[in-house]
């Protein structure tokens, strides 16, 4: 019987607070109005194109250049390994490109 009450006022309830959420009075409505049509506006005509069109731009100024890896340079202070890596053999970090992560002797494909 209680699981039932229980149950029954739960309802009531949620049906209370849906339905008086549909009765909020805007005391301004004439002045929002032309806002969110504005905002709505801007963003499918200029922020989206604008966004692709930017995306186009750098991915072909991107594609266009070839980036040569820099020579290696064995210096001191890089690469300094206390204990090995836990993970393959010891030396390669987790996310590890041979070719554009030297290892302490130098690159691998070269």
């Amino acid at each position: 019987m209680n699981n039932i009450l229980a149950k029954r006022s739960l309802f009531t309830s949620a049906k209370r607070m849906s339905s008086a959420s549909k009765y909020v009075i805007n005391p301004f409505p004439e002045q929002h109005e032309g806002g969110m049509k504005l905002w709505r506006n801007l963003t499918y005509f200029m922020a989206i194109p604008a966004t692709i069109i930017m995306s186009i731009n750098v991915y072909l100024h991107e594609s266009s250049e070839h980036h040569d890896r820099p020579e290696f340079k064995p210096y001191e202070h890089l690469r300094i390994r206390n204990k090995r890596f836990p993970w393959g053999d010891g030396t390669r970090s987790l996310f590890h490109n041979p070719h554009t992560n030297p290892l302490p002797g130098g690159y691998e494909d070269e």
